[in-house]
């Protein structure tokens, strides 16, 4: 079956690339595994890469992934991901910023049980979904109330590891709030995730608008507790490039 896939996932990028870059995209491919690549390769991978990215989503696999039968509206790649890192960290907490019908929620739950450790707190304006399952607390209302923030930093100051996701209002000016008030949080090796940081031309939805990805940009030029972690991109295809941000152990 998954040699059945990778035919037909090649003859799919074959007849996209045509002959000559098809093969040229294989031989960056090979380069990059040997650990020799060039600019010229690195270009034609992340153009390739950058072309399925935006084919994904106008195909519509955003609005119909599920988890448990939960909207989820993430890349399978990033939750795989996602999963390599709570193993590595097994955070005793994890913060998430935007929990529309609560796949996401669902999903770290899950991963908690598996690891039997770790508890999810998720944050919307509005209840549009609910996540039941005893990892998980739902809090509604502004990730950038006082209320909210003083509710999560408590739980934080009780935990010894904290990971934060963010995925709520992706204007660049919300994210850089957020990234401001949430990143104290995150405990020393681990992360602060900023989700859709493709949007705005990187390379989907060009006329976002400045998004996530501005935020970072802007938030790191003077937070260098932070650094962006390219290696959980490894997969060439993110939702999230440049947002996999891992807090210094100084």
């Amino acid at each position: 079956m998954a040699r059945t896939l990778r035919e037909l996932a090649g003859r799919t990028l074959f007849r996209a690339l045509g002959p000559r870059r098809f093969h040229h995209f294989l031989g960056a491919l090979r380069a990059r595994r040997s650990g020799r690549l060039g600019p010229g390769e690195l270009s034609l991978i992340r153009d390739t890469t950058d072309r399925f990215h935006v084919l994904s989503y106008t195909a519509g696999a955003l609005d119909d992934t599920l988890w448990f039968g939960l909207p989820i509206q993430k890349s399978p790649l990033d939750c795989w991901v996602y999963q390599e890192i709570l193993v590595e960290l097994r955070p005793d907490l994890i913060v998430e910023t935007g929990t529309y019908l609560g796949g996401s929620a669902l999903f770290f739950a899950h991963m908690c049980d598996l690891l039997g450790h770790g508890a999810v707190v998720t944050i919307d304006q509005q209840r549009r979904g609910t996540v039941t399952h005893p990892r998980v607390t739902q809090l509604v209302g502004d990730t950038l109330s006082h209320q909210i923030l003083d509710a999560v930093t408590e739980r934080a100051t009780q935990a010894r590891r904290v990971l934060v996701a963010l995925d709520d209002d992706h204007s660049a000016p919300h994210v850089l709030r957020e990234l401001a008030a949430y990143g104290p949080l995150v405990t020393p090796g681990s992360y602060l995730v900023v989700e859709d940081t493709n949007v705005n031309g990187h390379p989907v939805m060009p006329g976002h608008g400045p998004g996530p990805h501005e935020a970072v940009e802007t938030f790191l030029r003077t937070n260098h507790d932070f650094a962006i972690d390219r290696s959980r991109e490894k997969f060439l295809l993110t939702y999230f490039p440049d947002g996999w941000l891992r807090k210094r152990t100084r």
